[in-house]
């Protein structure tokens, strides 16, 4: 079995003169077919973020909920015994002291 030469300049004309058509018709097809796929593909990765992003805000906002609980408790407690010093200068009195300076006697 004999093998008939290749014209290599030839071969190469033909594929480009292929490829100029080719390339364009299938970067279009490309386009046309994987453009929905790639808009539902988009759609779902946003919808992802949002929800993440929902429940983020929602632990930030559960934490801020407790902080404001513990400073209402705080100032509750800080109220409590501010009254409670009150009434314990007010039932003692003035302080009087039993001790007699120097030099008074």
């Amino acid at each position: 079995m004999q093998m008939m030469p290749i014209d290599l300049t030839g071969l190469v004309a033909v594929v480009l003169g292929i490829s100029i058509v080719l390339v364009p018709v299938i970067g279009l097809t490309a386009r046309f077919a994987l453009g929905p796929a790639v808009a539902a593909l988009a759609q779902v990765f946003e919808s992802r973020g949002a929800d993440e992003t929902l429940r983020i805000i929602e632990r930030r906002l559960e934490l801020q909920e407790q902080e404001i609980s513990m400073l209402t408790q705080t100032v509750h407690n800080l109220t409590e015994a501010q009254d409670f010093q009150r009434q314990l200068s007010k039932s003692t009195g003035p302080a009087q002291d039993d001790t007699v300076a120097p030099g008074a006697e």
